[in-house]
């Protein structure tokens, strides 16, 4: 049982509030803070260990796998399945899909055999695996994820009243579900600069009338208005704009959670979350970002046929007492969460390696006689061989999220 180092990623969209008042730092902070990566990612491990001999969280379990990761150290290869990350979202993330295993490994290949550095600004691919990933909203979250259904789409493009919108609506009315969604995502994904110069400016004037006209359709769509606003904006040059205009258009309550498997497009909008996923950094970005943009690789990991992603809530987690979990299935990772009142004595289930993050109040975990305290903050690395876990909240109660595996002790997946 290890007390978390945890580093910060400064990206231009992150907050200087939310991450720095978690922490207890100074707010605000003096860079934006959009990730807090808990976890054995080798880009950002979290460290272990006493000031004078800190050592990545990586290598603490590859000193012994077995007692690290339980019956999944063979299926994990000795390495961490999950990576668990605090997200702060202040401006809008870059429109972006995540490959599947099978892709992961090919373009971790294609791209090693072709010589491109594993931190080069043009690399795809930093890793073998592939990225599901869940976010668990910590205040009101708002989200782009997943084509929305055509017709719907239509509907929208037609309320904005754009001429120059006119082929393309009936480019995507024209053709069925996913053979429209992947023509027009393609046609605007790939429109020359001089178009973009053009269309953009009229989106903008369709979206302020659509607002302005207080109609059945201007209530209707009047959320995705603003996010054309807002997106445009801020990338008045950007084919995403366009792209955006695809996509479902999600508001997430503190609680609620969404599942994204490989090739759903999204893009993160505001707020604070939890996130896990597989250990993986891939990332094909398709707009809305100075970052490199691969619009070929992006269009072969895309599923323009995935259903709109439902909104999930935690139910009660079988066979423990005051847990609650997010079932999606996938053996990498399973998040669960507690919120409980004072003096709660809860036992930590799982039985693989696990990480518990307090986000809320205070707590104090014991296991083979040993305590670690948990303000505010702080999060605390179990290895399988810390059975017995127990966590007690404070006076106030306390929130705490609990990543591990998704695997049953035996090493079978939960369903």
């Amino acid at each position: 049982m290890e007390l978390l180092e945890n580093p910060i990623r400064t990206y231009a969209w992150g907050s200087r509030t939310v991450i720095a008042d978690l922490l207890g730092e100074p707010v605000p902070s003096p860079h934006p803070q959009a990730e807090l990566w808990l976890g054995a990612h080798p880009a950002a491990p979290s460290t272990v260990g006493g000031p004078a001999a800190r050592r990545p969280l990586h290598e603490l379990i590859g000193q012994d796998p077995a007692a690290a990761l339980g019956p999944g150290r063979e299926r994990w290869s000795g390495r961490l399945p999950f990576l668990l990350k605090v997200l702060a979202a202040e401006e809008p993330l870059s429109l972006q899909a995540h490959p599947s295993l099978e892709q992961a490994r090919e373009g971790w290949a294609r791209e090693n055999a072709a010589g491109i550095a594993v931190d080069a600004p043009n690399r795809n691919y930093r890793d073998a695996n592939h990225k599901p990933e869940l976010i668990c909203a910590l205040s009101e979250f708002v989200a782009l994820v997943g084509f929305r259904e055509p017709s719907r789409t239509v509907e929208l493009l037609r309320a904005l009243d754009v001429p120059e919108l006119a082929s393309y609506t009936e480019l995507l009315a024209g053709q069925p579900c996913s053979d429209g969604l992947r023509a027009l995502f393609t046609t605007w994904i790939t429109l020359p600069q001089s178009v973009l110069d053009g269309l953009v400016p009229a989106l903008q004037e369709g979206a302020v009338r659509l607002l302005g006209a207080r109609t059945a359709d201007s209530e209707r769509f009047a959320g995705e208005a603003r996010t054309l606003l807002d997106l445009s904006e801020r990338y008045p040059d950007d084919a995403g704009v366009l792209a955006a205009l695809l996509l479902n258009r999600i508001t997430l309550q503190p609680g609620e959670a969404l599942y994204l498997p490989a090739g759903n497009l999204h893009a993160y909008l505001s707020g604070a979350g939890i996130e896990l996923m597989a250990n993986s950094d891939n990332v094909l970005r398709g707009g809305l970002t100075p970052k490199h943009v691969d619009v070929p690789e992006l269009l072969r990991v895309l599923d323009f046929a995935a259903p709109p992603p439902p909104v999930r809530t935690a139910r009660p987690d079988p066979g423990t007492d005051g847990w609650y979990r997010y079932d999606v299935g996938a053996e990498e990772f399973l998040l669960r969460r507690a919120d409980t009142g004072g003096r709660d004595k809860l036992d930590v289930p799982g039985a693989g390696a696990r990480i518990l993050l307090c986000t809320a109040g205070a707590a104090t975990v014991a296991a083979h006689g040993e305590e670690v305290e948990l303000p505010r903050g702080a999060a605390v690395y179990l290895a399988a061989a810390d059975t017995g876990a127990v966590l007690t909240t404070g006076d106030d109660g306390a929130t705490v999220f609990l990543a591990g595996d998704g695997l049953q002790p035996g090493g079978e997946r939960s369903q």
